[in-house]
């Protein structure tokens, strides 16, 4: 019964029968859930070397092919890692020239900046939720953004009940909104199936795809890799990124032995006796960006193929009915990983991109490092770094997950330009003018603590200012 109170739900609250029929197979495919469901690593091979953007040679970067890409941008996320009720996009990163600027208003310009160099207009979608539409249209008209030939700034996503963990659905009284989530960026395609966008697109001439994280504004344009796709024979194209050790966790690119078709390997797919294995970065050399190119074409037929409901491994996401509130009733959200898309084409491919294309911020310890002064931000509205070699950071969860708590305690942003990497456990405030610098480590004391004005941090802990 309790699918048919999630379906009866889902129609109470007004949602399309595709919908409730992608949410039907997710959650069937959660009932039979086994723990037998891995992607083994006998029955894969490593992705081995691929393309580089270093290396293609485009003969011509033809600005033509950029003004055939439509960007969507993934902008449906309140940053619920991070305890935020609000999108995740209007979060601040960067000031420049006296102003504090968001993701959004970094991707917005980055966009406007591209139409105005290259004498050429191309369109950007946001993929929205019903809680990220209203503030992101109201920037975009802010900044006086709009899309040519009638092509629509945002799409919707759909939304599913939060379920228990017995299915059933989730009720939560304080605020009735919380008991829907997303279906995932997977649910994507379905949305461009349903909208009736990808024949419009056509229609305008566009003709490819660009898709990527509002969270990543290294996903900016790029003529140099839309001609490289356009020459391609594929359909799809996945930029790729070399793992490293702080990369261990990132989905990975192996080919099915059987079907010899690309397959998204999540870590939530490994079996633990193949741990050693996906954690082998010299074996599995890539991860996903989640920066994908598509053929709009090809994706048209596939869908209309599918009835606009790919067959993707379910992702199963445990959180709490109120993000904010850890205490909260515990929930599970059904959701699906677009990047698994790579696997229904037969001509997929992948191009290894640098680290400027990959600046993800998912936890406040990313966001550390972009709002501080390792990365300035340029006319061109690129987030530039000396060398990409960013230190890693180590902040405890217990005060410094959710953004409030980050904002109170680091009102002032400690440099970083000599850190190599950050470690701080306990409950530490800093004052201004703060440098951090090698390996940085602040241990818990059990008491709060405070950096005062000018001081200097390091391995050694806090040092007088000189």
């Amino acid at each position: 019964m309790t699918l048919q109170e999630c379906v009866e739900k889902m129609r109470a609250g007004g949602e399309k029968e595709s919908e409730i029929d992608a949410f039907t197979r997710l959650f069937r495919a959660f009932n039979s859930l086994k723990n037998d469901s891995w992607i083994k690593e006998e029955d894969i091979e490593p992705l081995g070397k691929v393309p580089s953007i270093r290396d293609i040679v485009v003969k011509e970067a033809n600005p033509a092919d950029l003004a055939s890409t439509a960007f969507i941008k993934l902008n449906g996320g309140l940053g619920t890692s991070m305890g935020l009720r609000a999108p995740k996009s209007s979060l601040p990163v960067v000031e420049k020239n006296g102003e504090v600027l968001s993701f959004l208003d970094i991707i917005i310009r980055q966009i406007q900046t591209s139409r105005r160099r290259l004498g050429i207009t191309f369109p950007l979608i946001f993929l929205d939720s019903l809680h990220t539409s209203s503030p992101t249209l109201q920037e975009a008209e802010k900044l006086g953004f709009s899309n040519p030939g009638g092509i629509p700034m945002e799409l919707m996503q759909n939304r599913e009940p939060k379920i228990l963990p017995d299915g059933s659905p989730a009720s939560w009284a304080q605020d009735p909104s919380l008991e829907w989530c997303p279906m995932g960026h997977g649910d994507i395609f379905n949305v461009l199936y349903t909208s009736g966008l990808l024949d419009l697109l056509l229609e305008k001439g566009i003709k490819y795809l660009f898709i990527s994280n509002c969270d990543n504004l290294g996903a900016r344009p790029s003529t140099k890799i839309a001609s490289y796709f356009a020459s391609l024979p594929a359909s799809f194209m996945m930029e790729v990124a070399r793992r490293t050790p702080s990369d261990v966790k990132g989905g990975q690119i192996v080919r099915d032995k059987f079907s010899g078709r690309l397959v998204l390997r999540e870590m939530s797919q490994v079996s633990p006796e193949d741990m050693k294995f996906a954690t082998d970065i010299s074996r599995h050399m890539y991860f996903n960006t989640n920066n994908l190119w598509i053929k709009v074409e090809a994706l048209k037929e596939r869908l209309e193929e599918v009835k606009g409901d790919f067959d993707f491994p379910i992702i199963v996401n445990k959180k709490t009915v109120d993000p904010s509130d850890p205490g909260s009733l515990s929930v599970v959200q059904l959701e699906t990983a677009m990047g698994s898309i790579i696997s229904q084409f037969r001509a997929s491919a992948c191009l290894e991109v640098d680290r400027p294309r990959f600046l993800p911020v998912k936890t406040t310890d990313d966001l550390l490092v972009m709002r501080s002064n390792r990365f300035h931000l340029t006319n061109l509205y690129e987030m530039e770094d000396g060398d990409y070699h960013l230190p890693r950071i180590i902040l405890d969860k217990r005060y410094y997950k959710n953004i409030s708590d980050f904002d109170e305690r680091l009102p002032f942003i400690p440099s970083l330009a000599a850190a190599a990497s950050v470690k701080i456990e306990g409950d530490w405030r800093f004052g201004k003018d703060v440098s951090f610098f090698g390996n940085v480590q602040l241990k818990d004391n059990g008491k709060p603590n405070f950096v005062p004005d000018g001081s200097f941090v390091g391995d050694r802990g806090v040092e007088a200012a000189y």
